[in-house]
C-alpha cells in the first residue's frame, strides 16, 4: 500500500536525488516540492530534507524571478550530443508525408479504386492504407503528420449560393421601400417560409426530458423514412409589423397551395 505520510514521501524522493543535486539545484527542488503542497509546504519539505525554511523560501523566490529563468536559460547546457536521440519517422520512411498527402489531398482521393473515398479518412484507416503501402506508422503518427502538412478536423461551411443577380440589390430595396409603404397604411406584411421537414415517429432527437431514473425513453436505432408514420412539414408565417409568428404543420408535401393555406389560417 502506498505511504500516504508526506514527509516520508518527500524524504525518500529526496534521499535518491540528493548526491546529484548540487547547492543551488537542491534549492529549487526543495522549492518545487514545497509549491505542490501549497499551504505549508515548505513545512514538511523542511522536515523531510533537513533544509531549512529560509533556504526553501529563497528557491521559492527564485522560481518566479525573471532574472533566475534568464540565467537558467544562459547557463542550459546541452546534455545529449547533437544528433542524438530517435530519428524523426520522415527521415526513416523516405516519401511517407508524399504519400499521406496524396491520400487526404481532395484532388487525389474519391477514385473508384481508393479505399479511403468519402468518409474514410479516419487516421486509423489512414494508418492501415499507409501499411499497406510499407509504412510502419501508428494512428497516433499519422495525426501528427497531418498537423504537420497543415491539416485539421474540421466541419463543411456554407458558402456556395450560385451567381448573384446583378439587379438583386436593387430587388431588395425595392421591397423595403413596398413595406414601408405597406406598414404606413397598416396593410399586413408577412415573410412566409417553410422550417425544417421532421419525419413523425419513435425518433430520437436532441432534446431531454425528466423521466424515472435509468428509464429512459426507447427509440428506433434508425432514422430511416420508412420507418416513419409520415413526414412533419413546419410552414413559418412572420408578421413583420407586429413582429409575431405562427406556424403550420403540413403532412404531405411543401407546395404552393399548402403555402396559401397557411396565409388564409394565419
Amino acid at each position: 500500500m502506498q505511504d500516504r505520510d508526506p514527509i516520508k514521501a518527500v524524504r525518500a524522493k529526496y534521499n535518491a536525488l540528493k548526491e546529484q543535486l548540487d547547492e543551488r539545484t537542491r534549492r529549487l527542488w526543495a522549492a518545487t516540492e514545497a509549491n505542490a503542497f501549497g499551504h505549508g509546504g515548505t513545512r514538511i519539505v523542511s522536515k523531510a530534507t533537513g533544509l531549512t525554511e529560509v533556504t526553501i523560501r529563497l528557491g521559492r523566490r527564485e522560481l518566479v524571478s525573471s532574472q533566475t529563468q534568464t540565467t537558467a536559460t544562459q547557463s542550459r547546457q546541452r546534455i545529449r550530443r547533437p544528433g542524438g536521440g530517435r530519428k524523426h519517422i520522415t527521415s526513416m520512411h523516405a516519401g511517407l508525408l508524399g504519400a499521406l498527402d496524396a491520400l487526404v489531398e481532395p484532388t487525389s482521393c474519391g477514385g473508384p479504386n481508393n479505399p479511403l473515398r468519402w468518409t474514410c479518412k479516419s487516421t486509423r484507416n489512414l494508418e492501415a492504407e499507409l501499411k499497406s503501402q510499407g509504412f510502419q506508422v501508428s494512428h497516433t503518427k499519422v495525426g501528427q503528420l497531418l498537423k504537420e502538412l497543415g491539416y485539421s478536423l474540421q466541419s463543411t461551411r456554407k458558402r456556395y449560393e450560385g451567381s448573384s443577380h446583378p439587379d438583386r440589390n436593387a430587388q431588395f430595396e425595392y421591397i423595403n421601400t413596398l413595406v414601408k409603404d405597406f406598414q404606413k397604411r397598416n396593410q399586413p406584411v408577412v415573410s412566409v417560409d417553410t422550417k425544417k421537414k421532421e419525419l413523425i415517429g419513435n425518433f430520437a432527437n436532441r432534446g431531454r426530458e425528466y423521466q424515472p431514473k435509468g428509464m429512459p425513453e426507447e427509440v428506433e436505432a434508425y432514422d430511416f423514412p420508412g420507418l416513419a408514420n409520415g413526414k412533419g412539414i413546419p410552414y413559418g408565417v412572420y408578421d413583420m409589423t407586429a413582429n409575431a409568428g405562427w406556424v403550420s404543420i403540413g403532412t404531405t408535401h411543401d407546395t404552393a397551395q399548402f403555402a396559401v393555406a397557411t396565409l388564409r389560417q394565419w
